[in-house]
């Protein structure tokens, strides 16, 4: 497996980290968080992106896509969490257009695709409840099945970006108990149908969800996205290909992080002599340098198998693999270059302080550290 990226993925990621640097700075993600922005991100920002084709990138041409691969929407991803984008890319492209890539019959990715990779539409994911965690096959959400097509009751939480979503895919029990992986299905809803009540929440990092309440929501039988009964096979792919895309962006934002505190650790005198010069401090950016790259290597591993489309059981472990390694990273180079910065680092004024916030948050979005490590021992068979 190659892990290196090739000529076109280099001038890829060149090309978007200067967008990024250019169009989308540390100021603005302040200005979206404390101004209480009523989306909690731009708009034409997100349209700029779908010129660009970000929005598409894995989206087959045929249906308004770019047709690239993973790899290269990996390269766009990690740029992205360098500048700490809020923008709704994990909710509506690594979640909403993979389900409908991979469950989608022709009719709705005719016409959802196009929309998503236009920047026109956006979808949100609704799969967790109160108590489930990390299980996702925990649904007490039922869709009970009519003349005409479902019924859904039910409340979801931290639905990413849900208060501005246009449709929702929604996990909803057709039978069994929660906890069965069989007898959940996939549904799309319309955000503005009857009985669809969505209220905004806000992360410690800035970023959106909603508490999501379906009362007696009435959609049609062609709603479904893949097999009636069978939508929980259908989440757990297209969970593990966001949660390979996430690890993607918090690699990006961990060598943010990085970066910033190795410049600091260059520029703070202390006794004289630059900080940086003090051995017990290069010892700790060494030990952050080795995560990082160790980081690196399992997430474009899981993209290149992506990429080489292996079986579900390898993107599994993969997914797992990545996003475990990612999260323990984050997390200790977040506590890291808020230590080197010293007091300053601790305030909401400074920078690092975002990065360190984010990496809490990612850290928790899609299973934790913890999480994927027991999944992924128990996906080895012990």
């Amino acid at each position: 497996m190659d892990l290196v990226l090739n000529e076109e993925q280099e001038m890829l990621a060149r090309s978007a980290r200067e967008f990024v640097s250019g169009r989308s700075s540390l100021r603005r993600v302040r200005q979206l968080r404390d101004g209480e922005d009523a989306d909690g991100f731009s708009r034409d920002l997100w349209r700029e992106m779908a010129a660009l084709g970000w929005l598409g990138i894995t989206v087959p041409e045929e249906f308004g896509g770019a047709g690239l691969g993973w790899t290269d929407q990996m390269v766009v991803l990690e740029e992205m969490g360098r500048g700490l984008m809020p923008e709704p890319f994990t909710s509506t492209v690594l979640l909403g257009a993979t389900a409908l890539l991979l469950g989608g019959s022709a009719a709705q990715k005719e016409e959802h695709l196009p929309a998503i990779a236009g920047g026109a539409r956006l979808v949100a994911v609704a799969y967790q409840e109160a108590g489930s965690r990390y299980d996702a096959s925990k649904v007490a959400t039922g869709a009970v099945k009519s003349a005409t097509g479902f019924t859904i009751t039910g409340e979801k939480i931290q639905v990413l970006d849900g208060h501005v979503a246009d449709h929702l895919v929604v996990s909803a029990r057709t039978s069994g108990a929660s906890g069965d992986v069989n007898g959940i299905t996939l549904l799309l809803v319309p955000a503005d149908t009857p009985g669809v009540t969505i209220a905004r929440q806000s992360r410690i990092d800035g970023r959106n969800a909603a508490l999501v309440r379906f009362d007696g929501v009435e959609i049609g039988a062609d709603a479904a996205l893949g097999e009636v009964g069978g939508g929980g096979a259908l989440l757990g792919r297209v969970l593990d290909r966001a949660r390979i895309g996430l690890s993607a962006e918090m690699l990006g934002s961990m060598r943010a992080a990085f970066e910033m505190t190795n410049d600091y650790l260059k520029t703070r005198i202390q006794f004289g002599v630059p900080i940086g010069s003090f051995q017990a401090l290069k010892h700790r950016a060494a030990k952050m340098y080795i995560e990082l790259e160790l980081s690196r290597s399992a997430v474009m591993g899981a993209h290149r198998a992506l990429d080489e489309r292996r079986d579900d059981a390898t993107i599994a472990k993969l997914a797992s693999l990545a996003k475990a390694r990612c999260s323990d990273a984050f997390v200790l180079i977040g506590n890291e270059c808020v230590q080197m910065h010293g007091g300053i680092g601790v305030t909401d004024e400074h920078d690092i302080g975002l990065f360190f916030k984010r990496a809490r948050v990612a850290e928790a979005t899609f299973g934790d550290a913890a999480f994927h490590r027991d999944r992924s021992a128990c996906l080895e068979g012990y």
